[in-house]
């Protein structure tokens, strides 16, 4: 393969990781501080919408995020009377998608990491005269934070390869321009390009996600 075969297929490629970044950073905004809403809704007093909560997550995380995906671009249109409303631009649907999935997953963390900070903490802050919401803003919620980065971190590596999916909904991202390019060309040297793109995706996440870690773990 000649220098110039790459130079033609590798530019496209960047544009489609230009789409899959953009989804990636769309996501972890919106994603994580609704998780952590939800996280407080599950915990909340109101019964009925803790029990609400409680089956939204059950559902996103109990059923794969590509049939969700195909059900809000494909099959919202199709419910009668307010379907013709319900028409979104293909990357907003999967971004739509994304962040209810990826909301349910991080909710689930936060919940985790909020099991794991002891009670005491709660009894020392009321012995200080702490109110609730000082309680969880200086005390509660930096501790859930530590706990719950690594979690938060896998998941975020795992949201830049689920972003391939946007293949299955039409949305021309970095996999959708290397299986143009191996149809066309009738080689699996795209696949290979497309996922040393990821590789160095991933390497950058990671390490940024690293030193997020260590700057809270000496805190």
């Amino acid at each position: 393969m000649s220098i110039d075969y790459f130079e033609m297929i590798i530019m496209p490629m960047l544009e489609g990781a230009k789409i899959t970044l953009l989804l990636f950073a769309i996501v972890i905004l919106l994603s994580i501080p609704i998780g952590f809403v939800l996280t407080l809704a599950v915990r909340s007093r109101i019964k009925p919408l803790s029990w609400l909560v409680q089956g939204f997550i059950y559902v996103m995380r109990g059923t794969p995020l590509l049939l969700q995906l195909l059900f809000i671009c494909f099959g919202l249109p199709l419910i009668p009377v307010i379907g013709e409303y319900l028409v979104l631009d293909r990357f907003v649907a999967a971004c739509v998608g994304f962040v209810l999935n990826y909301s349910a997953y991080f909710a689930e963390i936060f919940r985790g990491g909020l099991l794991a900070i002891d009670n005491g903490q709660y009894e020392a802050a009321k012995v200080l005269g702490f109110n609730r919401w000082q309680t969880m803003t200086k005390i509660i919620i930096p501790q859930m934070i530590r706990v719950s980065l690594p979690t938060v971190s896998n998941e975020s590596i795992t949201l830049v390869k689920d972003t391939s999916l946007l293949y299955a909904v039409a949305v021309p991202e970095l996999l959708h321009f290397a299986q143009t390019a191996v149809n066309r060309d009738a080689t699996i040297v795209p696949y290979f390009v497309a996922g040393f793109i990821y590789l160095m995706i991933t390497l950058a996440l990671t390490w940024v996600l690293k030193r997020i870690e260590r700057k809270y773990r000496f805190e």
